[in-house]
């Protein structure tokens, strides 16, 4: 057991089991050996921990983490996401002087989770919470481009966009739309990755054909690609 406690047992006691459980599977027995707890005191624990869903069981009955602990740390993510992607979509926004945009897959759509608005002019404005849909636009392409094969076909059902131009996109690492979406509007968009590796949201500008012209990607892919890489590194940091 880690000798640093924190002076409130059972709160240590529970810490020490979810650390030994963070390697893999353990049955009661190997439990208590890791931990040096007592074998009452450690059954009743894990089984408390299990009733909150901070602990489970494998096929064979060992202890390992539960769900609960994969939706603190995903709530946990998105915190950090979200706090470091308004000055990112700030800097992105001044410097390709369009709107700038988060947004994350919920089911069959794309949540606009965060903005930053073009301060002056003609705006393509997307309020933040908008529910947009996964068939058209760039950010949509950049959502299902790293998806595993079955869900790409899927996705592509009634889409606007084709397995060609996804695989172009995770090719060069971005995407593009022009009146994919809506009429008359452009945008490119990149992927954010979470420390796994996973896409998990897009970073997207877009505006009117007028100022961004039939091939935005040309323009801006760049700032809109480093936008999105410094929010992946960001949460790779511990």
């Amino acid at each position: 057991m880690n000798s640093k406690n924190s002076g409130v047992g059972v709160l240590d006691k529970a810490a020490a089991i979810l650390n030994t459980l963070e390697a893999g599977p353990h049955s009661l027995a190997e439990l208590v050996a890791a931990t040096a707890i007592a074998r009452p005191t450690a059954h009743r624990l894990a089984v408390a921990l299990e009733f909150h869903r901070y602990v489970a069981r494998d096929l064979s009955g060992r202890f390992i983490l539960g769900p609960r602990a994969g939706e603190l740390g995903a709530a946990a993510g998105e915190d950090r996401l979200l706090a470091a992607a308004a000055p990112a979509l700030a800097a992105l926004r001044d410097a390709t002087g369009e709107s700038a945009q988060l947004y994350k897959r919920q089911g069959d759509q794309r949540i606009c989770v965060a903005v930053a608005e073009r301060l002056s002019g003609l705006r393509d404005s997307v309020p933040v919470g908008a529910a947009l849909t996964m068939q058209a636009g760039s950010a949509a392409q950049i959502l299902l481009a790293w998806e595993d094969s079955e869900k790409i076909h899927r996705g592509l059902t009634n889409a606007r966009f084709t397995a060609a131009q996804l695989a172009a996109d995770r090719r060069r690492g971005w995407a593009q739309s022009v009146g994919e979406r809506e009429a008359g509007v452009t945008s490119v968009s990149a992927p954010v990755r979470g420390p796994n590796g996973k896409v998990i949201a897009a970073v997207s500008i877009s505006g009117p054909i007028e100022r961004l012209g039939r091939q935005p990607g040309r323009i801006h892919a760049a700032a809109v690609v480093a936008t999105a890489a410094r929010l992946s590194e960001y949460l790779a940091r511990e």
